[in-house]
């Protein structure tokens, strides 16, 4: 499957007021034009506030579909930019929350890999200006993905997106999304068992049966 990088995202953090106070956040990025670096757990120029919660190894980067911005556009009527949702690459072409997990991208010159979901926070909400779309957008369960960064490189606007490798155990990112809202035993199970899964969400699941006493 190919696909292409519609549009390439960056922000640094800025401090904003919402409901009484003062947040610092990062969910702000903008098109960049040009060729940008992408290594170590980010891309150059951009950045995230709390990294307890935002960035790392298994949230280097941050992909959301073109298509998926088509329906959120219809859905909330109105016209939505790239990198609304905060997102570093905007694809098109290629599957995102429907991803395998461990599926690998050559982006540019750089090789990404998927590694989980987004789950939503309250600054998404901060962002359009909606405390309620937290859950709108979960509930959507068109979370995007995050990527880890396997081999550095450079993106731009217009690259083409290959799918390199796709793991034979078929567990997509959506299926965590699910697994989320709905928990089974086979799909915690399913999770638990998946080395590509990042280990939080591994621990999670392991966890949520050991809870049950499964």
């Amino acid at each position: 499957m190919t696909g292409r990088l519609r549009s390439v995202n960056v922000g640094t953090p800025r401090t904003v007021p919402w409901h009484g106070r003062d947040v610092t956040s990062a969910i702000w990025k903008s098109p960049v034009v040009g060729p940008v670096r992408v290594e170590g757990v980010n891309l150059a120029g951009d950045d995230q506030a709390d990294r307890r919660v935002h960035g790392g190894t298994d949230k280097a980067v941050y992909a959301y579909a073109a298509e998926d911005y088509e329906w959120w556009s219809a859905e909330l009527l109105a016209e939505l930019e790239p990198g609304t949702f905060g997102e570093n690459l905007t694809t098109e072409g290629v599957e995102v929350t429907g991803a395998v997990v461990g599926a690998r991208w050559r982006v540019g010159t750089a090789l990404l890999e998927v590694a989980q979901p987004r789950m939503p926070c309250a600054k998404l909400g901060m962002r359009m200006g909606d405390a309620a779309f937290r859950e709108r957008f979960g509930a959507a369960r068109r979370s995007g993905a995050y990527l880890r960064i396997v081999e550095p490189g450079a993106v731009a606007a217009g690259d083409a997106i290959e799918v390199v490798d796709r793991p034979g155990h078929g567990l997509r990112v959506l299926d965590i999304v699910v697994a989320e809202a709905e928990p089974t035993t086979e799909r915690l199970e399913r999770i638990a068992a998946v080395s590509d899964v990042a280990e939080g969400w591994r621990d999670w699941a392991a966890r949520a049966l050991a809870r049950s006493g499964r």
